[in-house]
């Protein structure tokens, strides 16, 4: 399982011109699942999330959390980022976990970040999503729950 975490100062999401969710500042994570991924992995993926120390304290210092500053998390399902890229000019996505699997898992972590946080959004799995972000510094994070 793969979290790209982009920290915001605003992000939407819209499906065919409809609004489906938005947050101000916070957290953008695009999740990539792949075979072997279940919800023990991503249970623990995202508590990282939600504690991952990307914010500014007071001196500047990334010492604070999601949790700390009570951000909006934007959570966004994205099969690309477990694909296979290591040769040729076209990406392969049988390093991808398949739809019928991805799907349930991936609402089930998304129920499961809602319950553990406040202000959570986020699109639809596997629909054609338009996402608008402004990028914080830019600050962007790749998380990778196994090496």
């Amino acid at each position: 399982m793969q979290a790209l975490l982009q920290r915001v100062t605003g992000a939407r999401v819209g499906i065919d011109g409809q609004l489906m969710g938005e947050i101000g500042a916070g957290l953008v994570v695009f999740l990539g699942l792949e075979p072997g991924d279940d919800i023990d992995v991503g249970q623990a993926l995202i508590e990282r999330i939600l504690k991952y120390r990307v914010f500014a304290d007071i001196t500047g210092r990334m010492n604070l959390s999601l949790r700390d500053t009570g951000g909006g998390l934007l959570l966004i399902s994205q099969f690309t980022l477990a694909a296979d890229t290591r040769s040729g000019l076209r990406p392969g996505f049988s390093t991808a976990m398949a739809p019928a699997q991805a799907e349930p898992l991936f609402e089930r972590l998304f129920a499961y970040a809602t319950s553990a946080h406040p202000l959570v959004a986020g699109g639809r799995f596997g629909a054609d999503m338009q996402v608008s972000l402004t990028n914080d510094g830019p600050v962007t994070f790749l998380l990778r729950s196994r090496s």
